[in-house]
């Protein structure tokens, strides 16, 4: 692949003479930017045959070929000279214009120019949003498609952590739970057992009472628990079926 040459694209480039910017008027700005120095000038152009010859610029509208002109002047600080092939002295085809702002020379873009810059500043924003929206994009055949930031996670670490709170249980739960021990209580109904006066209870067996045994009869007994269950679950067994137990050898 050939080298490109600066020449070939001077859009991207500038030029700047420092000793000429405090005498820089509309008599002097076509010899400023004649230097040989400056990439913008054609040696070959007509401007310079009238300067080897010592001929003002009145000349120019008499010859054919490629020339140099001021279209535009604002001293000190804006002046705009334009490139162009004269066929006639009437007749003349832009090629290109430069404009020179606080002494530096740059040369202005073409319509095509512009709009292929534009286009291609689009395209590359475009393209560079789509290849970071991908880097988000994850996939897992069992969960499909989903977007995984790169702050998601930090802001889930910084969210504190609720608590889950115990739901209380339904209706349903209570009224099946209350179905269940009617049917204990029908297949095993309780047995009543009174001791006699004077003797002792009997270890290792449970005593139930009704609830109005002791209200009726206001006598003293003794009551005894079995060793192999806890009181808090068998009080709490015998209250859901109506019948009250007594704490082991308690006297009343």
């Amino acid at each position: 692949m050939a080298a490109v040459d600066v020449r070939d694209n001077l859009l991207g480039i500038s030029w700047v003479d420092s000793s000429w910017i405090p005498i820089l008027n509309n008599g002097s700005v076509l010899d400023y930017f004649s230097e040989r120095s400056n990439p913008f000038y054609d040696r070959t152009c007509n401007n310079e045959v009238v300067k080897m010859q010592r001929m003002t610029l009145d000349h120019l509208n008499q010859m054919v070929g490629v020339e140099y002109i001021l279209l535009h002047a604002q001293e000190p600080i804006l002046f705009i000279i334009r490139k162009q092939q004269r066929q006639s002295p009437t007749q003349v085809i832009p090629l290109a214009d430069y404009y020179i702002i606080a002494g530096v020379i740059y040369q202005a873009p073409d319509l095509g120019s512009v709009i292929n810059s534009r286009v291609l500043t689009a395209v590359h924003g475009i393209q560079s949003a789509f290849e970071e929206a991908m880097s988000y994009c994850r996939y897992h055949p069992s969960k499909g498609y989903w977007w995984h930031f790169k702050d998601q996670e930090e802001r889930e670490k910084a969210k504190p952590k609720a608590k889950k709170k115990e739901e209380p249980s339904s209706i349903f739960q209570r009224q099946r739970v209350d179905a269940l021990l009617v049917d204990l209580r029908q297949k095993f109904p309780p047995r009543f057992v009174q001791q006699k006066p004077g003797e002792k209870p009997i270890p290792g067996k449970l005593l139930i009472l009704p609830q109005d045994y002791l209200k009726k009869k206001k006598k003293r007994l003794y009551v005894a628990v079995s060793f192999s269950c806890s009181m808090s679950s068998s009080r709490f067994l015998l209250r859901c079926l109506g019948i009250l137990a007594l704490p082991r050898c308690a006297k009343y």
